[in-house]
């Protein structure tokens, strides 16, 4: 039930995305890749079901819902429209820690969607 909980929660993340990539600005921006396929890879770990485009990089990451949600506690790095600005390697890169908008006033607070999803490397430069 957990990861039905998950897929789906990536899943409408993705429709946010797209729905979210609109206007000039956006218009040549990354979207993420949400597939319900490859559910279970080798050895029991959740298999890869999106892509996370961190723009400090220009690469894209693979990545799994682990947990969905988080409880809001602790820090989290922003994702909007499938995009962050730091991944693996970078200082403000806090390990898949991701924190939604939902209700769109800019401010971290518990009514905005938390969840773990880690990137996974290598970053490749096409999705």
């Amino acid at each position: 039930m957990v990861r039905n909980l998950s897929i789906t929660s990536l899943l409408t993340l993705g429709l946010f995305v797209t729905a979210g990539c609109s206007g000039e600005a956006m218009s040549t921006a990354p979207s993420p890749v949400a597939s319900t396929s490859d559910l279970q890879a080798k050895g029991g770990r959740a298999g890869t079901i999106g892509a996370v485009y961190v723009i400090s990089q220009g690469l894209y990451y693979d990545t799994f819902v682990a947990r969905d949600p988080l409880p809001y506690r602790g820090r989290f790095q922003k994702i909007e429209n499938g995009q962050t600005m730091w991944g693996p390697g970078d200082p403000g890169y806090l390990g898949g820690r991701w924190w939604d908008d939902t209700n769109g006033n800019g401010v971290q607070d518990p009514t905005d969607h938390y969840f773990l999803c880690p990137l996974l490397g290598p970053g490749r430069e096409v999705k």
